[in-house]
């Protein structure tokens, strides 16, 4: 018995060898399981691998270590000079978590930023504090959305209270469980 020559010879059981297939016709079906999860296994879909986590893109610091800093005297310290220490605190927390990591805004361009671009520095400095965290492979306690507190919070009052407790405490813990003991405002 022959086989026409645009059909390739079928074994014993009607399954393909993999030979070509004439035009139009229907490729055969997958072996009995092919697909479905092993015994034991979940049956999740199958998807891409997922990339490295955040942290895993970063260097691991080794720069020198910042200062906490108390945050009911910079707050008090905030409206005692009307508003100038914030830029203080923005010039050194910047710069410290530069020092720190080698990466980041740095000092000077964080208060150019904070004296051109005033709205912005409290997102990049939650971001920058939450990046801290990341690195160490830790979920950030702060993120650059945390400065959603601040604008459209300044509304409510006390949004940019609760910004600024929650992004300094996250800084404050961070250089605690690096070993920072001393206090200081400077």
């Amino acid at each position: 018995m022959s086989t026409p020559e645009h059909e390739s010879p079928r074994p014993v059981g009607g399954q393909d060898v993999g030979g070509p297939q004439p035009y139009g016709s229907t490729p055969p079906p997958p072996p009995p399981g092919y697909g479905q999860p092993e015994y034991g296994q979940q049956g999740y879909p199958t998807q891409s691998m997922p990339g490295p986590p955040p942290w895993a893109q970063y260097s691991s610091p080794t720069g020198a270590l910042g200062t906490m800093r108390p945050t009911g005297m910079i707050i008090l310290l905030f409206f005692v000079t009307l508003g100038i220490w914030g830029f203080v605190y923005y010039f050194q927390t910047h710069e410290e978590m530069k020092r720190h990591t080698g990466e980041g805004l740095g000092g000077i361009i964080a208060l150019l930023i904070a004296v051109i671009f005033g709205i912005v520095s409290p997102f990049l400095l939650s971001n920058e504090v939450g990046r801290l965290y990341e690195r160490r492979g830790q979920a950030p306690p702060v993120t650059a959305l945390t400065g959603l507190w601040f604008f459209p919070g300044i509304f409510i009052l006390v949004g940019p209270f609760i910004w600024f407790v929650r992004t300094n405490n996250a800084l404050n813990d961070y250089w605690r469980s690096q070993g920072v003991t001393r206090t200081s405002l400077v």
